[in-house]
């Protein structure tokens, strides 16, 4: 079956649900009679104590069993010490057959590995897949896909009973007495918990881990006490200097500089660049980059955004204190500089990822969009973008929220460079599509800018702009001409992996590579 993104699909995947095809960023809606899903009722009367006295205390009470879902969140990143530390704990008693289902995997969950291998773990479901972990999920498989969602996608699942969690175990930053819990405080500090606040607001039984453990109650408060049922107090849940490591950087580089800079310009001339506009920049480097040279513009024609939304980093946040922005939405704090506006300026809000990009509520932040800035690996002629899989078919990035706010954005505007390496990154076909390009407006890199065909209006405003405007056919055959056009990869039949879009349907599916 072919897909509205031109993507063969069987019509059945072993291990997966029933295959419903991509058709349109939204064509397919919730049914007239659907119903959001809930955890288990419970109450907790006077007098209970939630606190237990370790890990292993913890999973005896909270029930867990063979073959039952479990989820992480992912606001440490690289620092986080709880999830490599749980199933470890979970594997001592012997469990088996679990289903994995955080918000992301990182870098530091290659000690995870030999808990697949065991069959402790037997099934994924995530955004994110990276390093060792991500080419063993990839080259190796899992006797299930690995079902790989955006973060709309996954808050959807979640939300509508596709995803049941039986335990969620939350990271927990500072927790008192009674479960109330902040990101903003304590040594391993971390800002907003919006994955977290998912999780623990729909899984049957939740686990709050902390390495601050304080007096009821506290204030400010962002999971609640009633949605807690047991607490554990472990000497650190992580370090947070691993949060701003990976794709999370600030350049100096001079092609990212020059993209960046290209961004701003296209944010400028598009047509939404007026007072009261939203935006959200990604965390790669150019997308990141392009908050310096807007600001700039910003300065110049007195032009405040009403918001920006997404994770945030530190530059938004000098932003909102210079007042060219009017608040900050924060679903994930990507730096200390993040942390620390959320935990003081009132403006900076801390919101949960239903709000932020869920595509089947009353409305999530991203449909506030004017422009969003976002990265890629690589991207096609017919404006897909890949940020999941690289140059050999292994699964090492996340899909994140990039599907959903350029879904939600009236301008979306993608930076890669023409080449990486060799490597052209703009191709006949991406090998796998992460966001559809029917969502997609306008490709920078540093050798030219593409405007997708179907938006004539951002073509003729963008003619006044001095841009090199190019035609996407014309920046593949300049990076075919550079780098030369690559093989096909040699790729199996086999799926590991199925790449959902927001709304649940197969926008792509990622087979094994013979390496």
């Amino acid at each position: 079956m072919i897909n509205a993104a031109g993507r063969e699909i069987p019509a059945s995947i072993q291990g997966y649900k029933e295959v419903i095809l991509y058709a349109g960023p939204f064509a397919t809606q919730p049914t007239p009679d659907a119903r959001k899903a809930g955890p288990i009722l419970k109450a907790v009367y006077p007098g209970k104590d939630k606190l237990l006295q370790s890990l292993d205390e913890a999973i005896e009470a909270s029930g867990l069993k063979d073959g039952m879902t479990i989820s992480f969140h992912h606001a440490l990143r690289n620092g986080d010490y709880v999830m490599n530390m749980v199933i470890d704990a979970i594997a001592r008693r012997g469990i088996r057959g679990l289903t994995l289902a955080p918000s992301s995997f990182l870098d530091n969950n290659d000690a995870l590995i030999p808990y697949f291998e065991q069959g402790v773990i037997t099934a994924a479901q995530t955004s994110g897949l990276r390093g060792k972990l991500g080419k063993m999920m990839t080259v190796q498989g899992l006797i299930k896909p690995t079902i790989v969602r955006p973060h709309g996608g996954r808050v959807r699942a979640i939300e509508c009973g596709e995803l049941k969690i039986d335990v969620a175990f939350i990271s927990a930053p500072t927790c008192d007495t009674y479960g109330n819990i902040n990101g903003a405080y304590g040594p391993a500090a971390c800002g907003s918990l919006g994955y977290a606040m998912v999780d623990a607001r729909m899984a049957d039984t939740v686990v709050a881990i902390t390495d601050n453990l304080v007096d009821h109650p506290i204030c400010p408060v962002s999971i609640p006490q009633y949605q807690i049922d047991y607490i554990v107090k472990v000497d650190s849940i992580g370090d947070p200097k691993g949060i701003s490591t990976g794709a999370l950087r600030v350049t100096s580089n001079p092609r990212d500089l020059l993209m960046a800079k290209t961004a701003a310009k296209v944010i400028e001339y598009a047509g939404y660049f007026k007072e009261g506009f939203g935006m959200q920049l990604g965390a790669g480097a150019a997308s990141v980059a392009t908050g310096k040279f807007l600001r700039e513009t910003m300065l110049r024609d007195k032009v405040v955004a009403n918001m920006a939304i997404g994770g945030i980093l530190g530059p938004f946040c000098d932003l909102l204190d210079e007042g060219l922005i009017k608040t900050l939405f924060d679903t994930q704090s990507f730096d200390a500089r993040s942390i620390q506006s959320l935990r003081d300026n009132p403006r900076h809000q801390e919101y949960d990822c239903t709000f932020y990009c869920n595509p089947w509520n009353k409305g999530a932040m991203v449909n506030k969009l004017d422009y969003v800035v976002l990265g890629a690996t690589e991207v096609d002629v017919n404006f897909n973008v890949n940020v999941m899989t690289d140059s050999n078919g292994i699964m090492m990035g996340a899909l994140g929220g990039h599907p959903d706010a350029s879904a939600g954005a009236k301008c979306t505007i993608i930076c890669a460079p023409l080449l990486r390496g060799r490597l052209p990154m703009i191709t006949d076909a991406v090998q796998t599509i992460s966001t559809p390009g029917d969502t997609v407006d306008v490709i920078v890199t540093d050798r030219g800018v593409a405007v997708n065909p179907k938006r004539p209006d951002l073509i003729e405003n963008l003619k006044g702009s001095g841009l090199p405007l190019m035609t996407i056919e014309q920046l593949r055959d300049l990076a075919y001409e550079l780098g030369g056009k690559p093989a096909p990869l040699n790729i199996s039949e086999e799926i590991v992996a199925v790449v959902e879009y927001r709304d649940g349907t197969v926008l792509d599916v990622i087979r094994r590579p013979i390496l």
